[in-house]
């Protein structure tokens, strides 16, 4: 076999590929023993026909298009091995020539990771907050706690912020009633938001019985995007009454006798939650900063494909309706061309942001052993309320090991550059985050109050999936992480088997 590289691009390339005939002699008996099985030939067991009488009966055009289909794919892999190349997805192959008795011809166009030239990672260097507990956020802490054990009374007043009412809903859309949008008897806290737009305003200073209207746009159901008018009736106003803080709430709250050593305690955790979120800011902000200094070229083919990914998981919210998903992008300010080119620039970032990591984590012959990659497990599992054998089972249909295994990869690979990277505090000093990002696992805050955070930024040297959306890892997200779907990255290592011509 004969085969050349032209690079078209610094991520595509078009390999040519010669195979002569006399390499083809086993995909032939192969071909010939295949076709053999699926005809009958009077006078011959079925599978028996000799090669001859095949090619009599059928054409030897049957016979060369079986042996094109098998020998393509192979060829191109092992053209691909001699080449050194790394290609990401699927290629597009051209059969450009068949000289029977001689040798079969093809091209194939693919992209493939580009060279990238990693920078001295100890030059970078970036300033996150500090992670000091105030007073006020152990105030602030306490008073969470306090609500948990507080009680509802009603009170004859209008509704204020953080008040809860009991309330009845309806709304309209140019005149007929949204069924998905009626409700009655619902508990709601006034300030939450968590409703429909502009209801926790129009809450603000209704009694019990009082009813009022308001014009908001729906953000979901068949109706998202247009203008409603909706009507809500408050039928009771209660105000939450919190218990006194003193050593008695901290041993009923807690397992601690006085009030000050629950603050304490408070002041402890909520200061390993501040850690960590100085930690996820350091991460986010030198994946930031290595992709400015690094020339990462995105593959034109990945980029369209994560696109595609992304387009589809946006009008799926929409029941694959384009008018109502670009109904609802109006209603937010922005035009359909806006949110079409926002949806590229961030499918772009996610592919070079994987490309990048991916650099790091070969450059720096990084690994993941089994415990590693079990604990993203469990963590994902606990996000979904699902049972770790449930997620892998799930993850093994979707074909989407590979990409775990790669994400956490990626985060470890991110890991390092933190660690070589130089972090400050507000204050200009240097920040220790080796507790973090060092060999010692991320810290296991407990905190309910800080729960979100901490799932946030738990493992914080290997990230966490987004987004689902995600992901490359949670902190390279931020900078505009991938979606799920995007594995042609991740498994590009593998992409090597290609279709039939």
């Amino acid at each position: 076999m004969k085969s050349t590289v032209e690079h078209l691009s610094p991520t595509r390339v078009r390999l040519a590929v010669e195979v002569p005939f006399d390499e083809l002699k086993p995909t032939f008996d192969q071909a010939y023993k295949k076709i053999a099985q699926q005809v009958r030939v009077p006078g011959f067991r079925p599978g028996k026909a000799p090669a001859r009488i095949l090619d009599q009966r059928l054409g030897r055009g049957v016979v060369l298009e079986e042996v094109v289909n098998t020998a393509v794919p192979q060829k191109y892999g092992e053209a691909v091995g001699e080449a050194e190349i790394n290609p990401l997805g699927q290629p597009e192959i051209e059969v450009t020539s068949i000289e029977d008795g001689d040798k079969i011809a093809f091209t194939a166009e693919v992209d493939v990771r580009p060279s990238i030239e990693l920078p001295d990672f100890s030059t970078i260097s970036v300033s996150v907050d500090a992670a000091e507990v105030t007073d006020e956020d152990v105030d602030d802490q306490l008073k969470g706690l306090q609500a948990r054990f507080g009680t509802l009374t009603g009170v004859q007043r209008p509704a204020a912020k953080d008040d809860f009412v009991v309330m009845d809903l309806s709304a309209t859309v140019d005149g007929e009633a949204v069924e998905e949008a009626q409700t009655s008897g619902m508990s709601h806290q006034v300030g939450a938001g968590e409703l429909i737009d502009g209801l926790d305003d129009a809450l603000v200073g209704m009694s019990a019985g009082e009813t009022k209207n308001f014009t908001t746009t729906l953000v979901a159901g068949d109706h998202a995007g247009q203008e409603a008018e909706v009507t809500v009736t408050v039928q009771t106003v209660k105000e939450r009454q919190l218990p006194e803080a003193d050593d008695e709430f901290a041993q009923l709250a807690s397992e601690f006798d006085t009030l000050d050593e629950l603050k304490a305690d408070l002041r402890e955790r909520h200061g390993r939650v501040k850690k960590m979120e100085q930690a996820g800011q350091a991460r986010d902000k030198v994946l930031e900063a290595l992709l400015e200094a690094t020339d990462v070229p995105a593959p034109q083919g990945v980029v369209d494909s994560e696109v595609e990914v992304r387009a589809h998981e946006a009008v799926h919210e929409f029941d694959h309706d384009e008018d109502k998903l670009t109904a609802y992008v109006e209603s937010q300010g922005q035009t359909r061309e806006e949110f079409d080119t926002e949806l590229r620039t961030t499918a772009e970032q996610a592919v070079r942001t994987q490309l990048l990591l991916d650099e790091v984590a070969e450059k720096g012959e990084v690994q993941v052993d089994q415990q590693e990659l079990m604990e993203r497990i469990f963590m994902q599992a606990q996000r979904f309320g699902i049972s770790p054998e449930d997620y892998i089972q799930q993850a093994q249909q979707a074909n989407q090991l590979g990409a775990i295994f790669a994400d956490v990869r990626r985060g470890k690979a991110l890991a390092s550059v933190v660690q070589a990277a130089t972090i400050l505090g507000p204050d200009g000093e240097p920040v220790d985050l080796s507790e973090l990002f060092g060999t010692a696992a991320a810290d296991d805050t407990t905190d309910e109050d800080a729960a979100e955070v901490a799932d946030e930024t738990a493992t914080v040297a290997s990230g966490s999936d987004q987004d689902e959306d995600s992901v490359v890892v949670e902190g390279a997200d931020a900078a505009a992480g991938p979606s799920d779907s995007g594995d042609e990255v991740a498994d590009a290592d593998t992409a090597a088997s290609a279709p039939k011509a």
